[in-house]
């Protein structure tokens, strides 16, 4: 029996899977993909989420990976434009980074691993065991040759994301719900030049670019929900004139560099909060907490819950806390932080729905 097996190994499921083994717990690490891979994400790491990252021993890695350091973010509104210079109230300079999930994925797997969990890819979770009771005990799924997988432990995580498999099982309540607002679609460019993280908004429209690795800037153009279906029928064209509806200088600069990747691009961006833990079960990044990303939160928010999390559970299985009261503890730290920014993000995307400019705050350290 494992202490904690962990459904998903991406940025929320390896941090946590890491920092569990650093504490000696004995964990396994699922996915039913394999690394390294990419997924759908703009991958913005706000300066709070690299100051996790250089806590973990893990911002060099990322460094030498290419990922070029963000220290300002540049914000355009009808206005005129502004610049927010990364730095602590007393001056120290702090950055932002926004790495290939390529890259970091692999890079907090590796962490995971090295720290002593069991990683384990390839493997559909379908199923959790429970006993007579109903408390979740273990998992059932499948590997990639269709060989069943069963294993059993004292908690069950699931950090597998906005469609989680844990989730649609334990059936949580959901509470501070927001219907899907934005689309988006985003792709790599070559040859855009910039400084640091940009975002410009202009009533109903969005612009959004993060130097990446590769010397690749990830751009993308954000629209209000009812524009998908014509979105979708002309991504190129839309994309550009999103772009040129946000920032006319942002269009110059994006139709002179060179798309080096296909287009990705969704619709399915609701924004919710669910009761993050039960009977041994518990819930940790967009599997329990999810934000669309207008205001680029979404890893910074999965680093932020995995470090809440994992004291939780640890005071649980060393004995020094029962169950509910730890995780209860921790979804009223994570709701204490993050329902405040989730109110900023839904009012910032309710207005580029509604055709309007939004009040998109600041960067203010933690």
């Amino acid at each position: 029996m494992y202490d904690v097996i962990v459904v998903g190994a991406r940025c929320a499921g390896s941090a946590l899977s890491m920092l569990l083994a650093r504490q000696g717990a004995n964990v396994l690490l699922l996915d039913r993909g394999a690394f390294p891979s990419d997924i759908m994400s703009t991958h913005y790491i706000q300066p709070q989420g690299v100051g996790l990252l250089v806590q973990w021993g893990l911002v060099d890695r990322v460094a030498a990976s290419g990922c070029p350091p963000l220290y300002r973010l540049i914000r355009g509104t009808p206005a005129g434009t502004e610049v927010d210079e990364f730095r602590t109230p007393d001056g120290k300079q702090l950055m932002a980074l926004a790495p290939r999930r390529t890259v970091l994925d692999q890079i907090l797997v590796d962490a995971a691993v090295e720290a002593g969990a069991e990683l384990r890819e390839h493997v559909s979770v379908r199923d959790l065991v429970r006993d007579q009771d109903g408390v979740v005990t273990g998992v059932l799924g499948h590997d990639a040759n269709g060989a069943l997988v069963t294993e059993t432990a004292r908690v069950v995580v699931g950090a597998d994301g906005l469609h989680s498999q844990v989730a649609r099982l334990v059936e949580p309540e959901s509470y501070n719900e927001a219907e899907t607002l934005i689309c988006a679609y985003y792709s790599y460019f070559s040859d855009v030049a910039g400084d640091g993280a940009e975002i410009y908004f202009k009533p109903g429209s969005a612009a959004l670019i993060f130097p990446t690795n590769d010397h690749l800037a990830c751009v993308a153009a954000v629209r209000p929900a009812a524009a998908f279906p014509d979105y979708r029928k002309d991504i190129d064209g839309y994309f550009h004139q999103t772009l040129r509806d946000a920032d006319e200088s942002v269009y110059e600069r994006v139709s002179a560099g060179h798309r080096e990747e296909r287009w990705t691009g969704t619709v399915d961006l609701p924004q919710y909060f669910r009761k993050p833990y039960g009977p041994g079960w518990a819930l940790v990044g967009d599997a329990g907490l999810h934000v669309d990303p207008t205001l680029g939160l979404g890893i910074t928010k999965a680093f932020s819950e995995a470090a809440m999390l994992a004291p939780a559970l640890h005071a649980y299985l060393a004995g020094a806390a029962p169950f509910d009261a730890a995780m209860d503890g921790f979804q009223q730290q994570r709701d204490a932080v993050w329902i405040p920014w989730a109110d900023r993000n839904i009012e910032a995307a309710r207005s580029i729905a509604a055709g309007q400019l939004p009040a998109v705050p600041h960067w203010t350290p933690a």
